[in-house]
């Protein structure tokens, strides 16, 4: 099934519409020793747009605000045709204890923050970037629909959160009457896979499109890692900082290089990239709405966006499934087992719910 960025979906039970690929602007700005400078990401947003892309993710603290402000030049004259998400709880200033956390003095400071670097007068999507267990959940929802209620943002979504917590935020809006959080964006690829214990299951339960960062575990499905690495000192070289992070966050292993493999076995049969593919394999799964794709240049844009055209065989993702399954963990895998199935149905057929 070939895609392209203008085969809009929905996200969750919202009436908005976004593309099957959102365009990740953490690259945006060199701040942090890595990324694009303003003619390159120029380049890069021009790309995604004209393809028919219009879902857009950035955070109130990437690149240190150069990101929200190259985003602000960039959609000045199309604003409307594009969903913008960006986020706040991350700390903007150092030694200002309230510029950081989910609280309601930093949660308007960090949108009215993003609403004058993005040039605009309302945000589409606004995560909570990264879970406060500090901050009482009834002051975030109720701060999050007092900024829906201003116009300030059109939907509320979640990120970096427990499951649990989740579905208690979810229920507490309904039963208040107060904006329901929309889109929940996690980490999953072929090497995380643990939100399919709760997460994604939670997400498709409450309604809420699920948008993927780090869909390429951080390059390592890209094949551009060996087993060199598992033991090589991190380089603290700008131009090596994404190795280096991978490698000082454990997530260079045996198991994720055989996942890398078979990424690489299965593109050389389809005479496409290991990044192609493993974007595919996210992309044709039914629970997810949105990966999230970063890119440094032009070239690893336009690659990335060749995951589009790319079908796998059904054994192709058997394969890449199998070399990637995780343990379900208790109580999923005992719920899962025969055991379990002869004493809660016997011999009885019932047919799932869909």
């Amino acid at each position: 099934m070939t895609l392209t960025l203008d085969t809009y979906r929905q996200l969750g039970r919202s009436g908005l519409r976004v593309s099957p690929l959102a365009l990740g602007a953490a690259t945006f700005g060199n701040d942090w020793g890595w990324g694009a400078e303003q003619d390159e990401a120029r380049k890069l947003f021009d790309l995604y747009v004209e393809r028919g892309g219009n879902f857009i993710d950035t955070a109130v603290t990437y690149t240190n605000g150069t990101s929200e402000r190259m985003l602000g030049e960039f959609t000045r004259d199309r604003r409307d045709s594009l969903v913008l998400a960006t986020k706040y709880t991350t700390l903007r200033r150092p030694d200002d204890p309230n510029s950081g956390g989910a609280g309601r003095k930093n949660l308007f400071r960090s949108v009215e923050t993003s609403l004058r670097r993005l040039n605009t007068d309302y945000i589409d999507v606004l995560y909570l970037h990264v879970w406060d267990s500090t901050t009482p959940v009834e002051e975030i929802l109720r701060g999050l629909d007092d900024l829906v209620r201003q116009g300030k943002i059109l939907y509320v979504a979640i990120s970096n959160t427990p499951a649990w917590q989740i579905s208690r935020m979810q229920m507490m809006a309904d039963l208040r009457g107060w904006a329901p959080l929309t889109a929940l964006q996690l980490e999953y690829n072929l090497v995380e896979r643990t939100g399919e214990r709760d997460l994604l299951p939670m997400a498709q339960e409450l309604g809420l499109g699920t948008v993927l960062w780090s869909p390429l575990a951080g390059g390592i499905l890209t094949g551009k890692y060996s087993r060199q690495d598992i033991t090589a000192p991190a380089s603290h070289q700008a131009e090596s900082t994404r190795r280096s992070f991978n490698q000082a966050l454990g997530g260079v292993t045996g198991r994720s290089l055989a996942i890398a493999d078979a990424v690489k076995e299965v593109a050389a049969e389809l005479g496409r990239t290991p990044a192609q593919v493993a974007l595919a394999w996210t992309l044709h799964n039914p629970e997810v709405t949105a990966p999230i794709i970063g890119a440094r240049t032009v070239e690893q844009l336009r690659e990335n966006l060749g995951a589009l055209e790319v079908d796998l065989t059904a054994s192709q993702k058997a394969r890449l499934d199998e070399v990637s399954a995780i343990d379900p963990g208790f109580p999923h895998a005992m719920l899962a087992s025969d055991h379990i199935r002869v004493l809660t149905r016997g011999n009885l057929k019932i047919q799932a719910r869909r």
